[in-house]
Parts: structure tokens; C-alpha cells; sequence
């Protein structure tokens, strides 16, 4: 299969649910999980410790204000963390344990010898120990479905974008002007012509990365090991080209022949989450905190007012990764803190389809998350594309969106055709921008936006039943709710009813 329609990233592990290596389990009052067989000769070892959470602010109600309630919500969980984690960085220093810090969740990422797990698993502020490094295993691509046959040349708007309508949202003034659109991915080529003008960090004349990129692939991380990019970059840059796809379908357009995204007037900031496709619970964790409150290149002087309004996330985090059943409940913890924060959070559903069951690796398995399938030019399912119920009964995925044969652009200027329910995201994060931009009175407010994208999608139904989702109903576990259509949204929500608009 030509490696231009294969999709990867988050993808080059759907089909993995237990590449683990040998584990061992140690007692005490946290629950621990797997560890690495290299750890039984004293290796270090990295983990993600998460401590038990105890308020340390009166609740107080909401401000009305959606910058004021995200500059709350960061401040309470950073004061939590500042309480909780005290103690344990004492005791992480005086072993000389290089650690790094989350508040997002009230985590620590560290290095420890295997020697002092049993130590840290007694402590009774530690609530959990997970590994934090992704198993080495050789893994297959997934075999997507064949891409289906472009025009000879590229249309002037991208297929996809057409498809949800998005054109007649622009005709009446509205690109998600005001909107910032956060991704965190492989990686994004910043100066690229459809998307140099759409990066927040961009003047026109010069670049300014600080509050606008952040690396969370850090060198410690990844000792031994090279990357295209370099490690602790301080501008974007993509070691996969995986990340600068999804960016175009949201926000691309080089003013000429190439309108690939659908808000082209949102602006975008971004966090590169993968090392070359592999992710581990830190990276992802760090990528949402970030996104939630920016911080200067030096990682310091975090600032929610420069939060992104939506998240796309288009990636997976498998047990291959790290993410067990253990940990899952700890990321569900982070995406509904950022979602409380009041931002979308667009999750892609996976490419493990197309069998009943198949969303089953988060972030799109979680009831915070806004998860989407993919179909294809004639509105078809895609056959990669993951259906529901999750592994907890929720119904998912909640939308649908193009995701095969979709034209986008990818490092150095140039542009590719990738299938994937990666592909498939972009375009709803793209209409939330619409969304914003069209009824300002939707910054801040997940509820409302998802609410409205699902009650104006275009219903779809299915032979295939899963579980106690029987295809032929809507929602389904197929199609969800449907086919996002962003002019049937942004009129529901237009308050300036244009006659003949819908």
C-alpha cells in the first residue's frame, strides 16, 4: 500500500492491545503498574507517579467571564499540586531522581531505580506508579482502506471542507476569526504557506515561539536515541509530517489554490507530544497542560489567557505506551480538567474498525472527550474507522467527519493525501472554530458547542449493531450522531437569522 495514504502516528498502534513486556507488581498502598524486565537488574526506570489530590481552595462559583473560569480552574489545580507534591520532590531530590512536574494532574514524572519503587509505592501521598516509557516492540502499520482516486488537480477547497459546509459559513463573514486552535501531534512545519500566516506566533515579519510552541519531547527522556528535529526544540518543527497534516485541515490556506482547512482565519499554537510517533503518558500530559496555560520557551510564566479554545487529538495512547487500565483513569482526570477549563477537547476515534469495540484507547474513550469517526467522498464509514461502545459502555464516537483521501499539507511546503480517523478530527476542531467565531458567546462553554455540532449533524444509520447500540437508531456506535454539518450549527446558534440562510 502506497505509504502516502497510510496514516502515521496514532495509528501505528491501533492494533496493539498488550505488547507489554515482562511485568512485576508491588505491593503497598498504591497501585503500581507494569514494569519493564530491564528494571530487574536495578536499571532506572522511568514512571509517572500520581499523588492523592486534596483541595486546598473553598469552592467559589464560576465567573461569567470564560477567561476568568480558565484562570481559576488553572489556579486551583496549580495550588493543589504546589501542596501535594512538596514532600515527595524532597524526597526525589535527595536521591538526585531528575523529575519534572504536572499540575494538570497532580503528577510527577520521574527517574528512579527500581530499588525505590517498593519505597515509593508505600508513601501515602502516592496513589498510583505507572511506567512511563513506551514498549520497544516492531509493530505493522494497520492496513487503512485504499485511498479513494483525487481529481487530476486539487480543487481550490479542499473535499472535506466542502463537505461540512464550511465554505457557506466564510460567505457570511465568519473563519473562526478570534479562535485559537491548540494541536499537539508529531510536530507542525510552521512556516509553511498555507499555515505561516494562520501561526499566532507569526507578526507578518518575524517569528515569536514563546507561548505559541512548546517541545515535550525533552533529550533525558530518550536516551540513545536521534530525532529529525533535535530534542528541547524552540521552534516547531515535525519529525513525521503527521502533525502539519492535521494543522492544514484546520486552519490551512496559501491565499491561492489551496484552501485545505476549514477556519482559515483561527490562528494556531501547537506542542509536539511524539518522539517519531511514540508517545508516553508524561508527553501527552505535558502537552495538555501546556495547551491549557502557555509558558515562554524556558517553560516558565504560564499563562491561561493565551489557552487554546479547542484541542485537536488526533493520536491514541495504547497499553504498548503506557496507557493501563491504571493510568486511563489519570488521563480522563487531565482531559476533564482542561475540559472544565472550558476548552474542546476533539479526540480522534481510532483506526482499529470495523469490528463493534474498537474505540478503545484513550483520549477518545473518555465522556469529556468530543470523539470522531471517519467516512469517506459518498459518506460511507470507513472501514479503519473504530466504532463503539468504549470498554466502560459509553456510546462512541459522538460525530463523524471526511477522514479518506484527505489533501492536506505536509512539511516543506508541500502537500499529501493521508485516510485516518486523524484525518477525520481536524475537521471537527475546524468547525468549533466556526462555531466560536460565529456566536462568541460559545468560548468556553464544551457543552454548548458539542451539544450544538451533534443536535445539527446529519443523521446516519448502519446494519451493524454494537452492543446495545442497534445500528439502525441514532445515535449509533458507527456513525454516532452523524455528519457534522457547520452551517446547520452556526445557524442554530446565529442570532443575526439571515432569510433563506438555512
Amino acid at each position: 500500500m502506497d505509504r502516502a495514504h497510510i496514516e502515521i502516528t496514532m495509528l501505528r498502534h491501533s492494533f496493539v492491545t498488550a505488547c507489554l513486556l515482562a511485568a512485576a507488581l508491588l505491593t503497598g498502598p498504591a497501585a503500581v503498574g507494569p514494569v519493564d524486565a530491564a528494571t530487574a537488574k536495578n536499571d532506572p526506570v522511568d514512571v509517572l507517579i500520581v499523588l492523592r489530590t486534596h483541595p486546598v481552595r473553598a469552592a467559589t462559583s464560576a465567573p461569567t467571564n470564560a477567561f476568568a473560569r480558565r484562570a481559576q480552574q488553572v489556579a486551583r489545580l496549580r495550588d493543589e499540586a504546589e501542596a501535594g507534591q512538596q514532600d515527595l520532590l524532597q524526597w526525589l531530590a535527595a536521591r538526585h531522581y531528575p523529575n519534572r512536574r504536572y499540575w494538570v494532574v497532580n503528577a510527577i514524572a520521574a527517574r528512579v531505580d527500581r530499588a525505590d519503587l517498593a519505597t515509593l509505592a508505600q508513601r501515602e501521598d502516592v496513589q498510583r506508579i505507572v511506567i512511563d516509557a513506551p514498549a520497544k516492540v516492531a509493530l505493522p502499520d494497520p492496513e487503512l482502506a485504499r485511498s479513494q482516486p483525487l481529481p487530476a488537480a486539487p480543487s481550490a477547497v479542499a473535499w472535506g471542507v466542502e463537505r461540512i459546509r464550511a465554505p457557506e459559513v466564510w460567505a457570511l463573514g465568519y473563519t473562526g476569526q478570534g479562535v485559537v486552535i491548540g494541536g499537539q501531534d508529531t510536530g507542525y512545519d510552521w512556516d509553511h504557506p498555507a499555515l505561516r500566516d494562520k501561526y499566532r506566533g507569526w507578526n507578518g515579519t518575524t517569528a515569536d515561539h514563546n507561548y505559541n510552541w512548546h517541545d515535550a519531547i525533552h533529550a533525558v527522556d530518550w536516551p540513545g536515541q536521534g530525532n529529525p528535529c533535535g530534542f528541547d526544540t524552540l521552534a516547531p518543527c515535525d519529525d513525521g509530517s503527521h502533525g502539519t497534516h492535521t494543522m492544514g485541515t484546520m486552519v490551512g490556506d496559501d491565499g491561492g489554490s489551496n484552501q485545505v482547512g476549514v477556519a482559515p482565519g483561527a490562528r494556531w499554537i501547537g506542542c509536539r507530544n511524539m518522539q517519531q510517533g511514540d508517545g508516553r503518558p508524561s508527553t501527552y500530559i505535558e502537552c495538555f497542560q501546556w495547551l491549557m496555560a502557555p509558558t515562554d520557551l524556558a517553560d516558565e510564566n504560564p499563562n491561561p489567557a493565551l489557552a487554546a479554545d479547542v484541542i485537536n487529538n488526533s493520536w491514541g495512547c495504547p497499553p504498548s505506551e503506557g496507557c493501563t487500565a491504571g493510568l486511563t483513569a489519570t488521563m480522563q482526570t487531565v482531559v476533564a480538567n482542561v475540559r472544565a477549563a472550558g476548552i474542546v477537547v476533539v479526540a480522534s476515534a481510532g483506526n482499529s474498525g470495523s469490528s463493534c469495540g474498537t474505540v478503545a484507547d484513550p483520549p477518545p474513550t473518555f465522556l469529556e472527550s468530543f470523539s470522531v469517526g471517519a467516512t469517506d467522498m459518498s459518506n460511507v464509514i470507513a472501514g479503519f474507522s473504530s466504532r463503539g461502545p468504549t470498554p466502560a459502555g459509553l456510546l462512541k464516537p459522538d460525530v463523524v467527519a471526511p477522514g479518506v483521501s484527505v489533501r492536506s499539507t505536509v512539511p516543506n511546503g508541500g502537500y499529501g493525501t493521508l485516510s485516518g480517523t486523524s484525518m477525520a478530527g481536524p475537521h471537527v476542531a475546524g468547525a468549533v472554530a466556526l462555531l466560536i467565531s460565529a456566536d462568541p458567546t460559545l468560548r468556553g462553554d464544551p457543552d454548548a458547542i458539542q451539544a450544538t455540532l451533534e443536535s445539527t449533524a446529519t443523521p446516519m444509520t448502519s446494519a451493524q449493531n454494537c452492543g446495545a447500540f442497534p445500528g439502525n437508531t441514532v445515535p449509533n456506535a458507527v456513525f454516532g450522531r452523524g455528519l457534522i454539518d457547520v452551517r446547520a450549527a452556526v445557524a442554530a446558534r446565529s442570532i443575526f437569522f439571515v432569510s433563506g440562510f438555512e
